[in-house]
């Protein structure tokens, strides 16, 4: 406790700090205020009416941030950026100029691909703006809206997530934290006061051993990911001694730490990100007017609201985006050439391609328990869904993990800012 307290004196003393963690306050404030700005002809009780017991929109407004359940001009939240960076992602898999452009050519090159993001999330966000209106206005939630209005408002819906794109992006420069992340996580504290007065106003005595099962289950939740988040494989590095005039240098030994899961929270908002897309074109398509549509687009949705096909492709996606994630970030041949640089080596290991095949290896099991463990982490609270029929234990359990990561992360900057500090 002392040393929280220390920190937390650094951070109000020092200046740049400060300056940093009130810019990030500011710009949190300023992205609540614009979820409380909504998009003209609303009817607020059949609003309401759609949102009830609807898992589907619950993690759609978890997603946003919190803006959708106001239908606000930021509703989509950072979803169509986080969609344009999971395809640039995909293609660094497949196309070899854009992974050298990520991994090898430093900074620049990491602003150059941040740059092709940021213009892929236009029509992205054209396209799923007019998408949700479409729905809502079939829904009876918005009225009838000429060609004029209905493009007002994509712009609008459109340009309010460029916004939080740009937001987010000024708060990881000039703030404290991954800006998008934040957001997320600004998003789900807010809705905390509302959802406790609910509990409270709708306490049933009879409900006891659910809310007692919730608490354990988020307990969990919160142990679990913290551990598998600290948790960390060493891997022992020997340097070379090297003689350089009259002085000896080298013969250091030391260790590379391999994260369990390198991703983070990220893997979780990817599956989010690619669950919710589909679902989202569904519901528009299963009110466009053509028959055969229809019926296509309801079969699916009702394959996807089963609630145990919705756990496993959930699992599945948590599972396949934290070893994609892991393998975007950690490139073992990069590692394993600049040892080789610096005159370091693995004990037992030749340098070179023996040793990235070593890490590869490494990587590979120990990225398996991280992503088994986050993939049930994540499906936990749908599974108690399923057995109790309460939908707000899986909308809670996914904020749930957000919030923790999160946290986490935001705890590790705060302290390598610090630690810059005084040094």
């Amino acid at each position: 406790m002392s040393e929280l307290l220390t920190k937390f004196r650094i951070l109000i003393a020092d200046q740049t700090l400060r300056r940093r963690a009130l810019f990030t306050v500011g710009v949190l404030i300023l992205f609540r205020l614009l979820t409380t700005v909504p998009i003209p002809g609303i009817d607020l009780l059949k609003l309401e009416q759609f949102f009830s017991n609807n898992q589907f929109l619950g993690l759609l407004n978890v997603f946003s941030g919190g803006g959708l359940s106001n239908l606000s001009i930021v509703m989509l939240g950072v979803g169509p950026y986080i969609t344009a960076s999971i395809i640039m992602q995909l293609l660094t898999m497949m196309w070899p100029r854009l992974k050298a452009l990520y991994h090898e050519e430093g900074e620049v090159g990491r602003k150059k691909f941040t740059q092709y993001s940021r213009l892929l999330t236009v029509p992205l966000a054209l396209i799923q703006a007019f998408g949700f209106l479409a729905l809502l206005q079939k829904q009876g939630i918005l009225g009838e809206l000429s060609g004029f209005s209905m493009s007002v408002n994509i712009i609008t819906v459109a340009g309010g997530s460029l916004l939080l794109m740009w937001l987010g992006e000024l708060i990881t420069e000039f703030g404290i934290g991954n800006g998008v992340s934040l957001l997320i996580f600004a998003g789900i504290v807010a809705s905390i006061p509302t959802q406790l007065t609910q509990l409270i106003f709708s306490f049933d005595v009879s409900q006891v051993p659910l809310y007692l099962a919730f608490i354990l289950v988020a307990l969990t939740v919160i142990f679990g990911v913290v551990v598998i988040t600290e948790a960390e494989r060493p891997v022992p590095i020997t340097y070379a001694k090297r003689v350089r005039g009259m002085k000896m240098y080298g013969g250091v030994s030391t260790y590379l730490p391999l994260r369990i899961n390198q991703g983070g929270v990220i893997p979780i908002i990817f599956a989010l990100s690619i669950l919710l897309f589909p679902q989202m074109i569904l519901n528009f398509l299963s009110n466009i007017g053509n028959a055969s549509i229809e019926s296509v687009a309801t079969f699916l949705l009702g394959i996807l609201a089963n609630s145990w096909f919705y756990a496993i492709a959930y699992f599945v996606l948590v599972f396949l985006f934290t070893y994609f994630y892991t393998a975007v970030t950690f490139d073992p041949q990069s590692i394993a050439t600049n040892l080789q640089k610096g005159g370091a080596f693995i004990p037992g290991v030749r340098p070179g391609q023996s040793t990235t095949d070593y890490l590869s290896k490494i990587v590979t099991r120990i990225t398996l328990v991280g992503a088994v463990f986050l993939g049930a982490i994540a499906v936990l609270p749908l599974i108690m869904q399923a057995a109790t029929g309460v939908t707000a234990l899986a909308i809670g359990g996914t904020a749930l993990l957000i919030v923790v990561s999160v946290v986490l992360d935001l705890v590790k900057k705060v302290d390598a800012q610090i630690s810059m500090r005084e040094y």
